[in-house]
């Protein structure tokens, strides 16, 4: 039995590829932009007990995406950060289909809002082949995390690729996805904020850290 389709998805589907055709001038639905992964990825490397940390930042990751996550590897030795070639420095999960439009739409209509004094997300984080990355810094602004069960706070950097070929493409897509650009929907965003959603005081930055 399949799964019903995510609503983004289907906005994609219904909305986004009729309104980017007439935008932009698209002859047909192949040139249409489209998302092709999420990457949600963490850095432990810099935490006192690396063990500990890394299993803390496996479960929060699996908690928001709903994916098991991988371990990431060290690929070189850095004497100076004392970092051994092989060591585990973080964590990450790669989503697709469903559960990328998913993951997408809490983001975008349910996390970000939350933020305290949000303005929007950053139009620089683009890097010129189609893809943008979005730091948060605290994982408490995902609804999915109980804030009495935080044991570590922990950064993120969301990487969206798409198949777009430049920045402008890539930000067209996004935007028609909902995606809150700084200086777009300013009357919508403080509208939020004044209906109480927003009560995180977490920040979001071009790339983060754990």
């Amino acid at each position: 039995m399949s799964l019903p389709i995510a609503e983004l998805q289907n906005e994609y589907t219904t909305r986004v590829i009729p309104s980017l055709k007439e935008k932009r001038g698209y002859k047909n639905v192949h040139q249409v932009p489209r998302l092709m992964k999420v990457v949600v990825n963490t850095s432990i490397a810099s935490a006192p007990d690396v063990k500990a940390a890394l299993e803390i930042a496996k479960d929060e990751l699996q908690l928001i995406t709903g994916q098991k996550p991988v371990e990431t590897i060290a690929k070189k030795a850095i004497s100076n950060f004392k970092l051994r070639a092989g060591q585990p420095i973080g964590a990450k999960v790669t989503l697709r289909g469903r559960l990328m439009y998913e993951f997408l739409e809490r983001l975008i209509k349910m996390s970000l809002p939350r933020i305290r004094d949000f303005r929007g997300v950053s139009n620089r984080a683009f890097d010129g082949n189609g893809n943008y990355t979005l730091g948060i810094t605290d994982q408490s602004i995902f609804p999915e995390v109980e804030l009495d069960k935080i044991k570590r706070n922990i950064g993120f950097d969301i990487t969206i690729v798409t198949s777009s070929k430049s920045n402008d493409e890539a930000k067209a897509l996004l935007t028609e996805l909902g995606m809150p650009f700084a200086g777009r929907n300013a009357k919508k965003i403080e509208k939020v904020e004044k209906e109480g959603v927003s009560e995180e005081s977490s920040p979001v930055s071009e790339s983060a850290s754990a």
